[in-house]
């Protein structure tokens, strides 16, 4: 027996991978975050699947859940929002299933912030804007940011910005970011990104703040900032080398 980490997605039940929706069907117990989720995903799970919503839950409790079923001989499926690899807590969970000698695999998941990029049609990385994203959140009533991960000093990279966990800080996040991007910097912001409750924003840097008062977004929004968000990028970029006409497609490759 496992206990398969899985990828959840941004939030609409077919936005799973073909192996997520495998996990799912044949688990026996399956965790899953329900503050963040569409009740959608769990129709993959099978009949036999006990369900068991760990928003009230701590990670000492997640992982007593987990280690129970797997001593039980069950198949285990503990579900993320997004993709396990950012912000899931999967570091705390792996290292207390090592301790209890409990096996473990992950399955990757489509992040929220590509879904949300997806939604307003944009690619973060434009030729000669910006060739760099920045996966990042912010200090309110959670974990310190390491030395050196200053918000400004990742804004004047140039870099496209993804803030997580970010939106109740909005006003004054724009206020720190202005002074190094600009005001009129563009700013997308999804809200349950493909999910039915699904609501974009799209402002600046100075306007951006009015909207999500407005809209009353707690939770639950990724906030994309950068010159590669404005509705005609190109117009102010270039075009990618890889498909240029210029590039030499007849020198061979070195082995």
């Amino acid at each position: 027996m496992t206990v398969h980490f899985v990828g959840a997605g941004p939030g609409a039940a077919d936005l799973l991978t073909v192996r997520a929706t495998r996990l799912l069907a044949d688990a026996d117990v399956v965790l899953y975050p329900g503050t963040y989720l569409d009740p959608e995903v769990l129709s993959h799970c099978g009949p036999q699947a006990t369900l068991v919503d760990t928003q009230d839950l701590d990670l000492d409790q997640i992982t007593a859940h987990l280690v129970d079923g797997f001593h039980a001989g069950h198949q285990v499926v503990r579900l993320t929002s997004g993709d396990p690899s950012l912000y899931s807590a999967l570091h705390e969970q792996t290292s207390r299933l090592d301790a209890a000698r409990v096996t473990w695999q992950v399955t990757p998941g489509v992040p929220a912030y590509a879904s949300a990029a997806a939604r307003v049609g944009s690619e973060l990385t434009v030729p000669l804007v910006a060739q760099s994203v920045v996966l990042t959140r912010t200090q309110a009533r959670s974990t310190p940011m390491g030395d050196g991960e200053s918000l400004t000093q990742f804004a004047a990279t140039g870099a496209t910005l993804v803030l997580h966990l970010a939106i109740t800080r909005t006003r004054s996040l724009m206020a720190e970011l202005g002074p190094v991007v600009g005001g009129s910097c563009p700013v997308v912001i999804v809200y349950r990104a493909s999910q039915p409750e699904e609501l974009v924003l799209r402002g600046t840097v100075d306007t951006i703040a009015d909207q999500v008062d407005a809209a009353g977004l707690r939770q639950a929004a990724v906030i994309l900032v950068g010159r590669a968000l404005a509705e005609a990028p190109a117009l102010a970029g270039g075009e990618s080398y890889l498909y240029s006409r210029e590039r030499d497609r007849l020198t061979k490759r070195p082995s």
